[in-house]
């Protein structure tokens, strides 16, 4: 081949490289695929059970990097405490077993919630406070453009990749139905468990200001998913599969163990999370993650014998 012709290639695959979403000059090509979760020192289970499934069902090689927004408002609650220094050092250790590059990164938030929330219409939400802490991650300068914020109540039924890998250049998030949301509120309104950003334009439309705001002033039935469905100018809506609240079938891709209703023996809602296995084995029927669950039983045993029992 002529040199103008190899001059010329690498020329338009540097553009290529420099355009692709996950890549940038800043991390020199290494793809880094970055979750987000947010909650109190009692996530650790959702949150360990989560990244097991996203490390067992993953086909890539590419490394993870794990925020968890955090912080301490135990004057609302005695379990309101951030998750513990030792959590996150056992979560990181872990998720480098599966990837040396894989990181756990703890950011307290405490601040921020007391100027922005505290007294705040919506600071006994319907779920807790640390639902809102979501709506801090413009306001951290290390938050990268893109970014998939995840409740701790979900698994992976399928390969990550297939949503993160989601084009969202031209949208605020991409987000699932809310099922039971789409048919008594609106047929777009949305799911925020499963939410995949596009933080540059997040910033420059002000969505999470614009969120923040209504929290601050307005009493909101579901606190932060309404507000940032309220505040969105431009979303991408994905199918049930990216987020199923209900059903797990073999086409889904994030199974969301949110509170769902029954209809036996009587019309009834439960509340029934992957940690409890011995519930989604005998209510759900599930044995589609087992591999995970036993490999959390195990982990989770581990971590009580090496650090509760210092304390």
């Amino acid at each position: 081949l002529g040199t103008g012709y190899m001059k010329q290639w690498s020329k338009e695959a540097e553009t290529i490289r420099l355009s692709w979403p996950h890549i940038s000059r800043k991390n020199k090509g290494k793809v880094m695929r970055n979750i987000l979760f947010s909650g109190n020192v009692k996530v650790f289970d959702g949150i360990l059970t989560c990244m097991l499934s996203i490390f067992m069902r993953t086909k890539s090689k590419e490394p993870y990097r794990f925020y968890i927004f955090t912080m301490d408002v135990s004057h609302l609650g005695e379990d309101y405490i951030p998750v513990s220094d030792k959590q996150i050092s056992y979560l990181d250790k872990i998720a480098k077993t599966y990837n040396t590059q894989n990181e756990v990164i703890k950011i307290d938030v405490t601040d921020l919630y007391m100027d922005e929330f505290s007294g705040c219409p919506n600071e006994g939400a319907y779920c807790s406070p640390y639902t809102l802490l979501r709506l801090f991650a413009d306001k951290i300068p290390q938050i990268p453009d893109k970014l998939l914020y995840l409740d701790a109540d979900i698994m992976f039924n399928r390969p990550p990749e297939l949503l993160y890998d989601i084009d969202v250049e031209e949208y605020e998030y991409a987000a699932a139905r809310d099922h039971y949301g789409k048919f008594f509120l609106n047929h777009n309104y949305i799911n925020a468990g499963v939410l995949l950003f596009n933080m540059e334009k997040v910033k420059r439309t002000g969505l999470f200001e614009k969120a923040r705001n209504l929290i601050k002033t307005k009493k909101l039935i579901f606190a932060d998913q309404d507000a940032v469905y309220r505040s969105t100018t431009s979303k991408k809506m994905l199918p049930q599969r990216y987020n199923d609240q209900k059903f797990l079938h073999k086409h889904t891709i994030v199974r969301h163990f949110s509170k769902r209703l029954f209809y036996l023996p009587y019309p009834h809602t439960a509340n029934i999370k992957q940690w409890d296995v011995s519930a989604i084995h005998r209510i759900f029927k599930y044995d589609q993650f087992d591999d995970i669950l036993f490999e959390y039983i195990y982990l989770k045993k581990n971590f009580e014998r090496r650090f509760i029992s210092e304390d």
